[in-house]
């Protein structure tokens, strides 16, 4: 399929690009908790929450001599005080409340997305950092975008907001343009992205310096878990001249952002010197044609 040609503007740099589970707010004072006992009416989930960030504490928690409790990272950005009544921190423990912490089992908090799954309130949160239900990160390497959402959502996103190429078809011939080349070291060009066996792909191609040289790299990423990326390959093809070079790989999950990929050099590297030579003419003005196509391991 013969894609538009791709020319990058300016405002197409790269950019450099876990939150813990929140509590509904309903402050208590967790002083009634941890000296007189919880009460039948207060949530266990409230005095699990740091009264500073709002976050689920976990140990070593802390607390004031008056019972006010907090997380040991917020210890340190109110500088040894209590925040509720000012009164110094010292270095005493609420084991009660850790203990506490120990017995309690919790969904997921990414259970109205899916998941179904139950952790203990300790193995919650690293459970929760790579929980397949987890939102994805826009994968738009033009600009630093902090949206996310599921694929579905993610896809009307490029479409919509990024204005992306979107395209039907497990094979593309995408041309990439680019006068004065010699006055640009590191770029992103325009996204593309790819529907194919149900599911979407999206290609990314990028100047950047490798080391002293400058070189231009086109690569694919999978719009979902690694472990279905896995199932993918795919060529890309570049030439001219009478030479060509050609990549075959495997295209890496959108979990993974575009520089890891780039600095792993997993994808197509051509030099722009050679880039050029394929470009014919002058070499002034890069006019480079990556043909490629993606299939399914059976």
């Amino acid at each position: 399929m013969d894609i538009p040609e791709s020319q990058w503007t300016e405002d197409e740099f790269c950019a450099v690009g876990t939150e813990t589970d929140r509590i509904p707010s309903c402050k208590s004072s967790a002083s009634s908790g941890v000296k007189a006992g919880i009460s039948s009416g207060s949530s266990v989930h409230e005095l699990l929450e740091c009264p500073v960030c709002t976050n689920s504490m976990f140990p070593p928690i802390h607390q004031c001599p008056n019972g006010h409790t907090l997380c040991s990272s917020c210890k340190q950005r109110v500088h040894n005080h209590c925040p509720t009544c000012r009164q110094e921190l010292g270095n005493i423990r609420c084991l009660a409340l850790e203990k506490v912490a120990e017995s309690l089992e919790l969904p997921c908090k990414y259970q109205h997305l899916g998941c179904s799954e139950i952790h203990p309130y300790y193995s919650k949160l690293k459970h929760e950092q790579l929980c397949r239900f987890r939102p994805y990160n826009c994968p738009y390497a033009g600009s630093e975008c902090l949206v996310t959402g599921d694929i579905p959502m993610l896809v009307t996103h490029l479409k919509n907001d990024h204005k992306v190429d979107m395209h039907d078809g497990c094979t593309f011939n995408h041309r990439y343009v680019k006068p004065n080349p010699h006055e640009v070291e590191n770029a992103t060009w325009m996204l593309t992205v790819f529907s194919c066996y149900g599911h979407y792909f999206c290609l990314h191609f990028e100047a950047f310096l490798l080391g002293m040289a400058p070189v231009y790299m086109a690569f694919l990423r999978f719009l979902g878990e690694d472990s279905e990326a896995r199932n993918f390959s795919y060529s890309l093809e570049v030439g001219g001249n009478g030479r060509k070079l050609i990549w075959q790989g495997v295209p890496r999950s959108i979990r993974d952002n575009h520089r890891k990929v780039r600095d792993s050099y997993d994808g197509l590297i051509i030099h722009r010197n050679m880039a050029l030579f394929f470009s014919g003419g002058d070499r002034q003005e890069l006019k480079l044609r990556v043909t490629g196509r993606i299939w399914k391991e059976q």
